[in-house]
């Protein structure tokens, strides 16, 4: 990208206009998440199939993510970000329209794809957002992704409670998210490839600055995904809690995990990514101990929270040091963002195939493995002192040394 002068304002202003665009993003997640019984039973497919369906998300995503660079060096970084926003809420209504198997995993290939690429451009444009302002906004920018993702659950369930179509629901829902994402990118920074920039590849595998980072990623999402789809599961089943108990431990993971990105830019400025991941790994294993050896609700719900709690900044940190690791950030963040998105898939079957042929105290032991990871690598999300923005004394933002 050409190295541009960019004023201060001009930036914090592009800051608040990515935070909304990351809540968009969440609040289409959410909307889905929570209409996916009745999109089951609108398609007519049995729980085995609609998992069938659902792994063409994660499929689609892989395969479109590496065409994001592309897409952005072509139209550079606005008209990007504001066409794939568009495509990604627009998507929302695809998979409430399926009637059969075959349609839903078209839909599902298509809403994982936009989700992908969408995901990949937001977060490389994230990146050089925190280069200028020279501190930390990743964590900040995620936890705004989680905020959406709330919203829109919350919405999700009301719509739900009152009995109101899907179809009804996912289309007013992507009216609203689609203008007010196109609205937003307004005032995201319009970055332009410089004249003698070489186009990335259409395809290409992760680059290997990105493969240590994403090992990082990979620890943390499995625990994630882990803890959203069987915290519930392992309180009713292990510790024969109610399913109002189960399903409250669930959404407190999920507000942990929130509320620690919204302040963890501060954390990490204080510091530093290598100390934050490695502190929050810590935790990660600390709740996992508990959950391993819980006798008593209580203690398992604590655990999950630790797990949380500790793993929440380490995503946003690994776009943030992928986007600084190469010269190509769209193809180091694609990269990443690929091996997590294989980790999220997995990790709720490798849970469920584990425990059928032991237990979940022996899932949830690998989880607490899996969680010291990142206390044992979070070396590679170092910055180095050339990834630093520096500011001019006129209060103007101007680009450092591209790695």
């Amino acid at each position: 990208m050409k190295d541009v002068v960019h004023d201060q304002r001009e930036v914090r202003r592009a800051r608040y206009a990515m935070a909304a665009v990351f809540a968009v993003h969440g609040a289409v997640t959410g909307s889905f998440a929570t209409r996916v019984p009745w999109i089951q039973d609108h398609a007519s497919v049995s729980a085995g199939l609609l998992g069938f369906a659902l792994a063409f998300t994660a499929l689609g995503a892989a395969c479109a993510m590496p065409l994001a660079g592309r897409v952005t060096h072509r139209f550079g970084s606005r008209n990007t970000l504001r066409a794939l926003i568009a495509a990604w809420t627009v998507s929302l209504v695809l998979p409430s329209l399926s009637p059969n198997l075959p349609t839903l995993c078209l839909a599902m290939f298509t809403y994982g794809a936009t989700a992908g690429m969408a995901d990949v451009a937001m977060n490389a444009l994230g990146v050089e957002v925190e280069r200028l302002l020279g501190k930390s906004i990743m964590s900040g920018l995620h936890g705004m992704w989680s905020v959406g993702a709330l919203i829109g659950s919350a919405a999700g369930t009301l719509a739900a409670h009152l009995g109101s179509d899907a179809r009804l629901h996912h289309g007013l829902a992507a009216a609203v998210l689609t203008v007010l994402g196109v609205l937003v990118c307004r005032w995201v920074l319009d970055l332009q490839p410089a004249e003698d920039e070489e186009p990335p590849p259409r395809f290409t595998l992760p680059p290997r600055s990105a493969l240590l980072i994403g090992a990082v990623g990979f620890c943390a999402v499995f625990a994630e995904g882990a803890s959203l789809d069987w915290s519930a599961v392992y309180l009713r089943d292990r510790l024969e809690s109610s399913a109002g108990l189960a399903a409250a431990c669930t959404t407190g993971f999920m507000l942990t995990m929130a509320l620690a990105r919204l302040v963890g830019d501060t954390v990490v400025d204080r510091c530093g990514a290598e100390r934050t991941v490695r502190a929050g790994g810590g935790l990660a294993v600390l709740g996992g101990v508990l959950i391993v050896v819980a006798g008593h609700p209580a203690v398992a719900i604590g655990g999950f929270a630790l797990v949380g709690l500790g793993i929440a900044v380490v995503v946003p940190l690994c776009f943030a040091a992928a986007g600084r690791s190469g010269p190509n950030p769209s193809q180091a963040i694609a990269g990443v963002a690929t091996i997590t998105y294989t980790s999220g898939l997995i990790a709720p079957s490798a849970i469920g195939g584990l425990a059928e042929a032991t237990s979940l105290t022996v899932s949830f032991a690998l989880v607490t493995v899996l969680a010291f990871g990142l206390v044992a690598f979070a070396g590679v999300l170092r910055p180095g002192e050339r990834d630093r923005a520096e500011v001019s004394p006129r209060g103007e933002a101007v680009p450092g040394p591209r790695p």
